[in-house]
């Protein structure tokens, strides 16, 4: 069974680094009682991606992870060695000794995070976009000063189009949040980053008086927040009980989590457009497949109704969720509700005192953005 699958703890290091940077603060983790009476559960929380160090998405936790380790070269840090070389002052100095051009793909949130993270330390950034990203998430990363190429094609073209430009000039990085053979440690770095918001669900989860979440609900692209959420729930650690359910969430025009784990295999998928912009990925991470064919219990699509309904409702409730974050609302609604429920519940191991945390991974802010200056087609 997937919960009893276990892994290597994720390291500490990130969530040190993160505490250092300016406007760090953890994220809301908000319990929702209606929701909980709706799904027939005990108490769900939602952990509210909105405001993360003043941008509309959970993603600045694995981008800046991520980039700290490329200007601040190896060895990787032990968490105690943070403090002394991954201070923004230190970053920015490496940064002018050796400045690169961050580059990277991105159906938005990404795309952005890359770019905070380059005028944080005065490097330029480069985004490409694939053209179905909404026009007001293409002016929020050139707002943050990168320039934008927009790509015919889908998210993957994207991708490639990214890494081809990183290999054919000097002083390019390619900073990716998807991983293919050969290129696996920026991303890497990038889910451990992520692992920031999980240690932040335990210590809050704990001030409510709650050990842990029974089942975690999160939205996947191409599964590297997913890894990250199995990483830190499937690790071994002393005296570890049963751990959660965790379940992914897609839109149901690009599921290519779930059509891998029907064929035991990765696979790639057509795309088309979904308001879940942030989840338009046709191709899963060849670095989270493995860790999600071991440690996922199960994952679900769902339609783009389901998703703008959900972001409705978690707008009334206080948490203003873009579609995609709203997907993880979409997909517990989907899993534990109508016909063939109470099996799924009982795969879910759901019960009517279950724990559930929702992973609201952005806001509704997330594709707007002061005018495009910088945008190049």
């Amino acid at each position: 069974m997937a919960r009893e699958w276990e892994c290597a703890p994720p390291p500490a290091a990130a969530a040190a680094f993160h505490a250092g940077l300016p406007g760090y603060r953890p994220t809301e983790l908000l319990e929702l009682p209606v929701l909980a009476e709706e799904l027939g559960v005990g108490r769900v929380f939602v952990k509210d991606e909105s405001t993360r160090l003043g941008l509309p998405a959970f993603k600045v936790l694995g981008a800046s992870w991520a980039v700290a380790q490329v200007l601040a070269g190896s060895p990787a840090p032990a968490a105690g060695d943070v403090a002394a070389r991954f201070t923004v002052a230190a970053l920015r100095r490496a940064a002018a000794d050796r400045p690169v051009e961050l580059v990277t793909a991105t159906d938005g949130n990404h795309g952005r995070a890359v770019a905070w993270m380059g005028r944080l330390l005065g490097l330029r950034a480069r985004v490409f976009v694939p053209r179905v990203v909404p026009e007001g998430a293409s002016a929020g990363i050139a707002a943050e000063g990168a320039t934008v190429t927009v790509v015919d094609g889908p998210y993957d073209r994207a991708v490639e189009r990214a890494a081809a430009y990183t290999a054919a000039g000097p002083g390019r990085t390619l900073v990716q949040d998807t991983a293919w053979p050969g290129y696996e440690r920026v991303p890497g770095w990038i889910v451990e980053g992520y692992d920031t918001l999980l240690r932040e669900v335990d210590t809050q989860l704990a001030g409510h008086g709650v050990p842990g979440p029974d089942l975690v609900t999160v939205p996947v692209g191409v599964g590297s927040l997913a890894q990250a959420v199995v990483t830190h729930y499937r690790a071994r650690r002393p005296g570890r009980s049963v751990s959660p359910a965790i379940l992914a969430v897609e839109p149901d025009t690009a599921a290519c989590v779930l059509a891998s784990l029907h064929s035991g295999a990765p696979r790639s998928v057509p795309t088309g457009s979904t308001v879940m912009a942030g989840l338009n990925c046709g191709t899963p991470s060849s670095l989270a497949w493995p860790v999600l064919a071991a440690g996922l219990d199960t994952a679900i699509a769902v339609p783009d109704r389901a998703a703008a309904r959900a972001a409705a409702d978690l707008a009334r409730l206080g948490v203003p969720a873009g579609p995609t974050g709203a997907a993880s609302l979409a997909g517990a609604r989907a899993a534990m509700t109508g016909a063939d429920a109470r099996e799924r519940r009982g795969d879910l191991a759901v019960t009517p005192s279950s724990v559930l945390v929702l992973l609201s991974t952005d806001g509704s802010a997330a594709t707007t953005g002061a005018p495009a200056s910088r945008i190049v087609v």
